[in-house]
């Protein structure tokens, strides 16, 4: 009597097009472990990504708003969770094997630190190696889970969330889904937050891009998921019709300008880098007042590595926690 997951490899023969990666055919992982006789490799680290204490530190990480006031704004989770529901419909489209999608999707942003893209470039300011939050992702997959050894991925699900960034090339069709889904999630839903936040409405989108994507998030997301399919069915390779790509390209550039960079940006941003550069130089004189796990790792890669590490790793509220217990008075209680 076969397994379930040799009966789901050999389905996969059917399922997945010329293109597409079969189960069997991962290059398997740093560290060799026996098959599970229920669920693919793929299938496994869907599984390991979601349990992971990263995964779950998502709920509570900027997306783009800080500390909106709402329950409707998006968070870091809810976009991975968008960027993976869109992964794999682009990868059941092209015949894609849709469970590497998920995982990729799922353990791309793994590593992003507290306020978002802000909180990214304050370490990469500060620290003297630089930071970049896909590498910190493949840090967190390959070492800082599970208390130092990491989650033992295979190989595609790694590369796929190092390479997750449209400028980046993937190993599998796979990883280029998620980076293509990436970039249609974020420029989507935050122009949604962005025009429930009142920062812009739907008449301030370039009309030049309007007329090609269409004048709703629903109408934007099918003209390029559409795109997509027309652009790169039956062939190597996952990209968008040169005239979608464009159009895509010019709401990117507008969410540059009027929202990410826009002055109220900027004016909260300002607050999130006093308070993270407060933090990385705490500890860049206090050490020993690190988390054990992490004066470990400063022994090891560096005091720098390891304030990284650590900041990462903070949702934002745990970060507004932090901060307070060093730098902010508190009463006698008497």
């Amino acid at each position: 009597m076969s397994c379930p997951r040799e009966e789901r490899e050999r389905a996969e023969h059917y399922i997945i097009g010329p293109y597409g990666l079969l189960s069997e055919n991962s290059r398997g992982r740093l560290t060799p472990e026996d098959e599970c006789c229920i669920r693919t490799c793929f299938q496994r680290d869907i599984d390991r990504i979601t349990h992971s204490k990263s995964f779950r530190r998502l709920k509570h990480k900027t997306q783009v708003f800080l500390q909106p006031e709402g329950d409707h704004y998006r968070t870091r989770l809810t976009h991975t969770l968008e960027v993976t529901r869109l992964a794999r419909t682009v990868g059941r489209a092209l015949r894609l094997n849709e469970d590497l999608c998920e995982a990729i999707a799922l353990g791309h942003d793994l590593g992003h630190t507290p306020f978002g893209h802000s909180g990214e470039r304050v370490l990469d300011k500060l620290s003297p190696y630089g930071f970049k939050h896909n590498e910190q992702s493949k840090r967190v997959v390959e070492f800082l889970e599970n208390d130092g050894q990491g989650l033992n991925l295979t190989r595609e699900v790694v590369d796929g969330i190092l390479n997750h960034k449209v400028s980046l090339s993937p190993m599998t069709l796979e990883g280029r889904a998620v980076s293509v889904s990436d970039w249609i999630a974020y420029i989507n839903h935050d122009i949604d937050d962005a025009v429930h936040g009142g920062l812009i409405s739907e008449e301030d989108l370039p009309e030049e891009a309007v007329k090609v994507l269409g004048k709703t998030s629903r109408e934007r997301i099918n003209s390029m998921i559409f795109s997509i399919y027309r652009a790169s069915s039956g062939k190597p390779k996952v990209e968008m019709e040169e005239e979608v790509f464009q159009a895509t390209k010019l709401l990117r550039e507008f969410m540059f300008e009027e929202v990410y960079f826009s002055e109220n940006a900027r004016r909260e941003e300002e607050k999130a880098t006093r308070m993270l550069t407060g933090l990385y130089e705490y500890f860049a004189q206090h050490p020993d007042k690190l988390p054990p796990f992490y004066i470990g790792i400063a022994y090891k890669s560096g005091i720098d590595q390891s304030i990284c590490d650590y900041i990462s790793g903070m949702s934002d509220k745990y970060a507004y926690y932090v901060y307070e217990n060093i730098f902010i008075p508190k009463s006698w209680g008497l």
